[in-house]
């Protein structure tokens, strides 16, 4: 039995769609799109008024299974992020054991197919262990199922490991996913450096600890030709050098957060921990700049860095509480606030959450062409909500969205043509 998603708004940016048509969904994939369509033998979805688009897909999603599973599993993440509207969500490898091998690899996968809920794609670890010294089995993790690899909150400070760790992953077809930091510059670190750290009183970290790495690891991008993706980008110099490098042709993409997007460094004038995250909430000029990357199309994706943690770890001080916050379950609502605000269209902010994240790691999903996967995600752009995190599908709670009013309702979440949320 198929799916007929009825008179809603389609919009697809890969294939240029933004307009009222009918969608037949049939055995896990799409099989037309159009005026007028009709199946006798298919469930119908009344769509009108609703926004009907590809799948949401989030990049970099921390799922903490396996060894941290108090914090979160793949079933709640999975859980989270079909509420969120995401139907492909990419999981880091910073769990422990680290997934720097297959048998982690797998166990990921398998654990997200018994899930049955989003699609769960594993990003492996460059090194083992991340601890930046011996490359990681990357040929075998992709054989298992990653599609790309990192070492995330662990950057490989080693500007030779990364070369040779670019030059395995092209040679692979992985995409190498890098948080640029110099850990030397930013050590000891709890906020973005500058008028509101110095008010606070709180140890501050310069942009050029960023900025240092997004640059070697362009020139390294164009030395390899390996395709290097930026994670969550947040400085206006990484902006512009990621702009100027794509000029030049290098196989680099990036990143923003909502968090990012929406708020700066004065929102840790309250020493709340869930303003806390790394890389940190910068400057106004640098969220500006994020803007201008996003509407000028430096900027690939929307990516939620969904870092769960216990309410117990961030009630701890400011100084001593974990980096992180969630967001696959108010990412949707707050780049709508966010970015509708700022004149940024409908159609481009869906493109960052479907092609163009699709595009970056060469996923089979992002678009709703005839005989590609049945993953759709309806909302309602204008119905307003209030996050309330007792109402999360997350384990976890450490959010700075609590009591925002969002517009955008998501209101079905379609995976392999069944209905997920």
């Amino acid at each position: 039995m198929g799916l007929l998603i009825k008179g809603g708004r389609v919009v697809d940016p890969a294939q240029n769609i933004d307009g009222i048509a009918d969608l037949l969904l049939e055995n896990g994939y799409v099989k037309s799109i159009g005026d007028g369509l009709s199946d006798d033998r298919a469930e119908v979805i009344d769509a009108t008024g609703l926004v009907v688009a590809p799948g949401f897909i989030d990049l970099h999603v921390h799922l903490r299974e396996p060894g941290e599973e108090y914090k979160e599993t793949i079933v709640s993440g999975a859980a989270a992020a079909v509420a969120g509207g995401f139907t492909s969500i990419c999981a880091m490898p910073n769990t422990e054991p680290v997934n720097d091998n297959a048998s982690v690899t797998r166990y990921v996968v398998d654990k997200a197919r018994e899930a049955g809920l989003a699609r769960v794609y594993p990003v492996g670890a460059i090194t083992r262990g991340s601890k930046g010294q011996e490359l990681a089995e990357m040929a075998e993790m992709k054989a298992a199922g990653a599609v790309a690899v990192s070492d995330d909150g662990r950057p490989v400070m080693n500007a030779q490991v990364m070369r040779h760790a670019m030059e395995y992953a092209r040679d692979h077809r992985l995409v190498v996913v890098d948080h640029c930091q110099c850990l030397d510059l930013s050590a000891g670190g709890v906020m973005h450096e500058g008028r509101y750290s110095t008010l606070l009183g709180l140890k501050g970290m310069n942009s050029a600890a960023e900025d240092s790495h997004v640059a070697r690891d362009i020139m390294l991008a164009e030395l390899t030709g390996a395709r290097v993706h930026i994670a969550h980008i947040s400085t206006a110099r990484s902006v512009e050098l990621v702009r100027i490098a794509r000029r030049k042709g290098v196989p680099v993409t990036c990143e923003v957060t909502p968090h990012h997007l929406s708020l700066t460094d004065e929102a840790v004038a309250g020493f709340d921990t869930n303003t806390k995250m790394n890389p940190p909430l910068r400057s106004e000029a640098d969220r500006k700049a994020l803007i201008e990357g996003v509407r000028d199309g430096t900027i690939d994706a929307i990516a939620t860095d969904h870092a769960p943690h216990h309410q117990d770890e961030k009630m701890l001080e400011f100084d001593h509480a974990p980096f992180g916050v969630i967001g696959l379950e108010t990412a949707l609502g707050v780049v709508l606030k966010t970015l509708t605000r700022e004149s940024i269209s409908l159609t481009r902010i869906i493109d960052m959450l479907t092609r163009g994240p699709a595009s970056a790691f060469g996923l089979p999903a992002g678009t709703l062409a005839p005989g590609s996967p049945a993953d759709v995600t309806i909302f309602d752009p204008n119905q307003e909500w209030t996050v309330d995190p007792r109402k999360f599908k997350s384990k976890s709670r450490n959010t700075p969205f609590a009591g925002w009013n969002l517009p955008g309702q998501v209101k079905a979440t379609i995976v392999r043509g069944v209905r997920k949320f």
